[in-house]
């Protein structure tokens, strides 16, 4: 049913003071590999290659390429605000929230966070605009409610054609020519023998497969695939040499659904 297409993630290292030098790593996975075994040999545990990977189950498939990244366990100290410890490891608030299953920006003193260290991404990583929460009042709630970070927002539909609509997502891009991928997508078509296709994988709770897209600069292409990571405003972008879908990293784009 599903293809076995990996998906290319392009991780980048940022020299910064906490964590000069750390960095992720990509583990492609080969035959006979379990989750378990990749998290023994990684000196991780099963639930944060999960968890960074957002897999659902412990199926994976030979071809399917994994991001492993180094742990770090920070206690919140008085004072701290997510957005000041975001900044220290040059995360994101929101991937915070997301692993610590965090619902607010409140935290206190004592609170232990897990933190994956050297996921920046190229292009400017996530250029989520990360804003400053105000100070807490007396009563514990911001004194001026920040704006959310979070994945990035659908926006409003364009004034120029009623029955589109735009939206930014975060892109990365996979492809066929991988070894033991059969290159056929969710929908049926099969990538190898068309590789000048122009589809893209979706979440189709966010963009309905069969859809025709607009994709900043991609072109016009088809929501005609899905994948296990991507969910809520991502894509992957097909590009036929893994080389290319590889430089093409991770990017904030705005995606018109044009049916």
């Amino acid at each position: 049913m599903l293809k076995k297409i990996i998906s290319i993630i392009a991780v980048a290292v940022l020299s910064v003071t906490v964590s000069a030098n750390v960095q992720a790593a990509t583990v492609t996975v080969q035959k006979g590999d379990t989750l378990w075994d990749l998290s023994r040999a990684n000196n991780t545990s099963l639930e944060n290659i999960q968890k960074l990977n957002h897999l659902t189950t412990d199926l994976i498939h030979p071809g399917d390429i994994l991001t492993i990244a180094p742990e770090k366990h920070y206690a919140v100290k008085q004072g701290d605000t997510l957005w000041d410890i975001s900044l220290d490891y040059q995360v994101t608030v929101s991937q915070l929230k997301e692993w610590n299953k965090l619902t607010t920006d409140l935290i206190h003193p004592g609170l232990n966070l897990l933190i994956y260290e050297g996921l920046n991404t190229t292009n400017t990583a996530v250029s989520e605009k990360q804003t400053k929460p105000a100070a807490p009042t007396a009563s514990g709630k911001p004194a001026a409610q920040a704006p959310k970070e979070s994945e990035p927002a659908v926006e409003a539909a364009s004034t120029t054609n009623t029955s589109s609509r735009e939206i930014t997502v975060r892109a990365t891009a996979y492809t066929a020519s991988c070894e033991g991928c059969s290159g056929t997508t969710a929908t049926g078509i099969n990538l190898k023998a068309n590789p000048n296709a122009k589809v893209i994988a979706v979440d189709p709770s966010v963009i309905p497969l069969g859809s025709k897209v607009y994709v900043e600069g991609y072109g016009e292409a088809t929501a005609a695939d899905t994948g296990g990571a991507i969910k809520g405003n991502r894509i992957d972008v097909f590009i036929p040499a893994e080389q290319d879908a590889i430089n093409f990293g991770v990017k904030q784009l705005k995606v018109t659904i044009l049916n």
